[in-house]
């Protein structure tokens, strides 16, 4: 009689591989049913074709390529701060969207409000500053990028006069206005900065209005702090040049851009989704510069000599290796008041506070009004 050993180690061989690949089909199709991370975005101003929004869109997308099919994302655009803001953050956390970017400075309370109403979520505000456990905050050091624009403005003006077409009266904006000035007179003296307030994020037609009030003042470059191409395409209907903020607005001012500060989140982003993922994500205080690729410089016009593009590189070196930082003194404020002594370098919680303009900027503040209660000058 011959053995029957053979025939049933084949049998168990070929239920083994069955079962084998019976697991893995069963693995791979509970994997295909698993639900995607559902993300949320809130916007402030349209996307557009450029501006703050453009490059935190531009991020968006790059999550939905990184990741594919793990991720679901949705955004809401031109949303107003405020009730509207409050009322599309909790609609996106109640419709299942575990992770949610609210992408404005005025959107910081409803985030809070909202993370404390969905304790299960995780919510990421961008430049604000509070946090709580399931709230963290990311911001970038967009003044390291403003004096870089400076220096460029310092060395191309004819007039010695630029233009700064600004949003609201706030540290973040301030920072900006005054990392420029002290950027531009550290390689030109004589130079002058003339600010705007158009008191909006996002309204082009006050923007364009602005940018023409500071060419009929004298400037021959301009910059800003709002989110809409309006001023690059001013200053190209004017020919003056201009550095514009955010993203490369090149496409509406081919002949006058002379270079862009221009913001990157993708890296961010990215870490932030896989840390959801994977569940490891914690509330952060994230404030990242030049060194971290969050700001950048680019590209450069080539009307801008080959000396000057080796002076903005240098120095680009030296602040992200914090050689050199845009505000240490000797700094005086625009009233002759010491703010920095000789060596002294801006801490970080003075620079959340900034409410003064440097040596240089024209004119005074705006009075606090209606506009700053809706961005408070608060404690970091």
């Amino acid at each position: 009689m011959k053995s029957i050993r053979p025939k049933i180690i084949f049998i168990a061989a070929a239920l083994f591989c069955a079962s084998s690949v019976s697991a893995i089909a069963f693995a791979q199709e509970k994997a295909d049913k698993t639900e995607p991370l559902k993300i949320g975005f809130v916007y402030v101003s349209p996307i557009d074709d450029a501006g703050w929004t453009y490059q935190h869109n531009l991020a968006r997308i790059a999550i939905e390529e990184k990741f594919g099919n793990r991720i679901q994302t949705k955004y809401i655009e031109n949303v107003p701060e405020g009730v509207d803001a409050e009322r599309v953050i909790h609609d996106l956390a109640q419709s299942g969207h575990k992770l949610i970017f609210t992408t404005s400075f005025g959107f910081m309370n409803p985030t809070l409000k909202a993370a404390n109403q969905f304790p299960e979520n995780f919510f990421e505000h961008a430049t604000g500053f509070k946090t709580a456990k399931n709230m963290g905050f990311y911001n970038a050091r967009f003044y390291e990028g403003r004096y870089l624009a400076g220096i460029l403005a310092g060395k191309m003006t004819k007039t010695n006069v630029a233009g700064y077409v600004a949003a609201y009266p706030i540290p973040e904006v301030l920072m900006g206005i005054n990392a420029f000035t002290r950027g531009m007179r550290s390689v030109n003296p004589n130079a002058q900065t003339k600010v705007v307030w158009t008191h909006s994020w996002y309204d082009p037609d006050r923007a364009r209005e602005a940018a023409n009030a500071l060419i009929s003042q004298g400037a021959d470059i301009l910059t800003h702090h709002s989110d809409s191409p309006a001023v690059a395409q001013a200053a190209e209907a004017g020919k003056v040049y201009v550095i514009a903020y955010h993203s490369d607005m090149s496409k509406v001012a081919p002949n006058m851009q002379l270079a862009a500060v221009t913001h990157h989140w993708e890296n961010y982003y990215t870490r932030v989704v896989q840390s959801v993922l994977s569940g490891t994500w914690k509330s952060d205080q994230v404030w990242g510069g030049v060194k971290d690729g969050f700001i950048k410089l680019g590209p450069i016009h080539p009307a801008v000599p080959a000396n000057v593009v080796a002076l903005l590189k240098a120095a680009e070196a030296d602040i992200a290796s914090g050689k050199r930082h845009p505000f240490t003194g000797p700094m005086l404020d625009n009233e002759g008041k010491e703010r920095l002594a000789r060596g002294q370098t801006i801490t970080d919680e003075t620079l959340l506070k900034m409410d003064y303009y440097v040596e240089g900027v024209q004119g005074k503040l705006p009075v606090a009004g209606q506009e700053s209660e809706k961005h408070p000058h608060e404690k970091p």
